[in-house]
C-alpha cells in the first residue's frame, strides 16, 4: 500500500468510527506489569511478596489478562531471589480469582536459552496450567513457526488459550509481503489468538497500522489480533493507536511507574485516549490508580536495577538492539575493563545480526548476537572466538534464519558442511533431558515440578532446592 493509499484508507476508516456508537469496537488490555514492566525497567528482581499486592489490585480492574510469569522469571527466581517460580505460580493465582493469568513461553525452548524434546515442552504446559496458568504468549524468537506448532498443541490439549506470535524487525528481507505470509502461516496453527510482537520498540505507526490491516484481512474473522509492542522508540502509542484504527482486538500496556522506554504505554494513558470513542475499553480509570501507587512504591524500592538504557533512545531504530540486550552489553564490557568500547560493539551489533540472517532480536537470539558482538569487538578480530550459542544457532537449533547466513560464518563453523535447517529445533534437542535432571537431583525432587527446574537451570534448580531442604528459600544471599 503506498503512503498516498494509507491516508485515503485511514480517512474512510476514521470517517466511518465517527458514526458509531462508544465502545461498539471495545479494545481490550493485557497488563503486562508484573512480568514484562518489572523485567524490562527493574531486571526481574521484584520478589513474589512484594508483587502480590499489585497482583491483588490489578485483579480488580477489568483486564482481559495480566501476565505474571514466564520469560526471565524462572531463571532469576531461583538465581537471584532464591524462590520457586512454581510456588510464586501459586501464590499469585491465589490473589487473583478473577482475571486470567498470562504467561510468555519460548516455543520448543519453553523458558531457558536451547530447545527441548517434545514431551518435556508438553510436561511443562501441563504443569502450567496444573497450577494456575490460564494463556501461554508462544513465540519463536527467529520466526520458524515449527518451533511453536507443538506447545500451542500442547496447551489447547490441556485447556489453556494459545496467542502465537510473530516477531517484528526491520531488515531487507521483512518486507510487508513476509509479515503477510508469516501471518498465513500462523493462521495455519490455529491459536486462539494472533500477535505482532515488537521486542525492541522500533515499530512505526504506518508500518503497524499496514501490517495489522494486512493480518486483520488474512485472518477474516478467524482470530483475534494483538499488538505487543515497546516503546525504546518513542513510538509506541502512536502505533498502539493506528493498529487501533487497523482493526486491532487488544493492546499491551504497563502501569504508567513502569512504562514507556524499554516497556510499553502506560496502561492509564490508553484507557484515558479511547474512553469515550468506539474503542473504550470498559476500565475505569478510577480502579488503576491503587495499582498504579503500588507500582510507584516496587520502583522506588528496587530503583537500583533501572540501568541508564531504559529509556526511550533515538538509536534503537539504527542498531535495533532492546534494553535488556544493552544492559547485558555493559555488564560484559565492565566486567572486561572495557567501557571504552561500548560504540563499537553498538556498531558492531547491526553487522553480526545481519551474518546471521537477520533475526529479530529478542531472547534468545538478541543475547546469541549481542555477546557474540562483545567478543568480536573485545578479541579485535571478527568470529575469532565463537560461541556454543552462535554455533548452535547456524547449525539450526534456533530455528531456521530469517535471511541467509554469511558465508563466512558458515565456513567458520561447518568447516566444509553447509548448515541444515530441514529439522525444527525440537528434533535437535537432547533426548536424555528428563533423565539427568531426575539423577542429578535425586531426592531433592519432590514433584515433576522440581524435575522440570532441573531440566531448564539444572544448577540453579540444585541449589535452590538444596536450600528448601534447610528450610532457607527466599533469603536472598548478601
Amino acid at each position: 500500500m503506498s503512503s498516498e493509499g494509507i491516508l485515503d484508507q485511514l480517512a474512510e476508516d476514521i470517517k466511518t468510527l465517527l458514526k458509531e456508537p462508544v465502545g461498539s469496537r471495545r479494545v481490550k488490555i493485557t497488563d503486562l506489569t508484573p512480568r514484562d514492566g518489572q523485567q524490562c525497567k527493574l531486571a526481574t528482581r521484584v520478589t513474589t511478596d512484594d508483587l502480590l499486592p499489585m497482583c491483588a489490585s490489578l485483579d480488580r480492574c477489568g483486564f482481559y489478562a495480566v501476565e505474571v510469569w514466564g520469560g526471565a522469571t524462572f531463571d532469576v527466581c531461583m538465581r537471584y531471589l532464591k524462590e520457586d517460580p512454581w510456588e510464586r505460580l501459586r501464590r499469585i493465582k491465589a490473589v487473583m480469582p478473577n482475571t486470567k493469568l498470562q504467561m510468555l513461553l519460548r516455543g520448543q525452548h519453553i523458558l531457558a536459552y536451547r530447545p527441548y524434546m517434545d514431551k518435556i515442552v508438553y510436561k511443562f504446559v501441563e504443569k502450567a496450567i496444573a497450577n494456575g496458568m490460564n494463556v501461554f504468549r508462544i513465540f519463536e524468537a527467529t520466526n520458524d513457526f515449527r518451533n511453536i506448532e507443538v506447545a500451542t498443541k500442547a496447551v489447547k490439549e490441556f485447556g489453556g488459550e494459545a496467542h502465537v506470535e510473530v516477531n517484528y524487525t526491520v531488515s531487507p528481507v521483512h518486507t510487508l509481503e513476509k509479515w503477510m505470509e508469516y501471518a498465513e502461516q500462523l493462521i495455519e496453527i490455529e491459536a486462539d489468538w494472533l500477535s505482532l510482537k515488537d521486542a525492541t520498540g522500533i515499530l512505526t505507526p504506518f508500518n503497524s497500522y499496514m501490517i495489522i490491516k494486512g493480518i486483520k484481512d488474512r485472518a477474516k474473522g478467524k482470530f483475534p489480533v494483538l499488538l505487543h509492542c515497546h516503546d525504546m522508540g518513542g513510538t509506541s502509542s502512536m502505533s498502539h493507536l493506528m493498529a487501533i484504527l487497523a482493526g486491532v482486538d487488544m493492546i499491551d500496556t504497563v502501569m504508567s511507574p513502569l512504562s514507556f522506554g524499554s516497556a510499553h504505554p502506560a496502561t492509564e494513558t490508553m484507557v484515558a485516549s479511547l474512553k469515550n470513542t468506539p474503542f473504550d475499553t470498559g476500565i475505569d480509570l478510577k480502579l488503576l490508580e491503587e495499582p498504579a501507587q503500588i507500582t510507584r512504591q516496587i520502583k522506588e524500592k528496587y530503583e537500583k536495577y533501572e540501568t541508564g538504557y531504559t529509556g526511550v533512545s533515538g538509536e534503537v531504530f539504527i542498531h535495533k538492539i532492546p534494553g535488556g540486550m544493552i544492559s547485558n552489553m555493559v555488564a560484559q564490557l565492565k566486567e572486561a575493563g572495557r567501557m571504552d568500547l561500548m560504540e563499537a560493539v553498538l556498531k558492531e551489533t547491526p553487522s553480526v545480526e545481519r551474518d546471521m540472517g537477520h533475526p529479530p532480536l529478542l531472547t534468545p537470539t538478541s543475547q546469541i548476537v549481542g555477546v557474540q558482538a562483545v567478543l568480536n569487538v573485545l578479541a579485535g578480530e571478527r568470529y575469532k572466538i565463537v560461541t556454543k550459542e552462535t554455533t548452535d544457532y547456524v547449525k539450526g537449533k534456533y530455528g531456521r534464519p530469517p535471511g541467509p547466513v554469511s558465508k563466512e560464518l558458515i565456513k567458520k563453523i561447518m568447516k566444509d558442511k553447509e548448515s541444515d535447517y530441514s529439522l525444527r529445533s525440537g528434533e535437535l534437542a537432547d533426548a536424555g533431558d528428563w533423565d539427568k535432571a531426575v539423577k542429578e537431583l535425586g531426592p531433592l525432587a519432590k514433584s515433576e515440578e522440581d524435575i522440570l527446574l532441573g531440566v531448564l537451570f539444572p544448577m540453579q534448580a540444585k541449589e535452590l532446592l538444596t536450600l528448601r531442604e534447610k528450610g532457607e528459600l527466599g533469603q536472598r544471599p548478601a
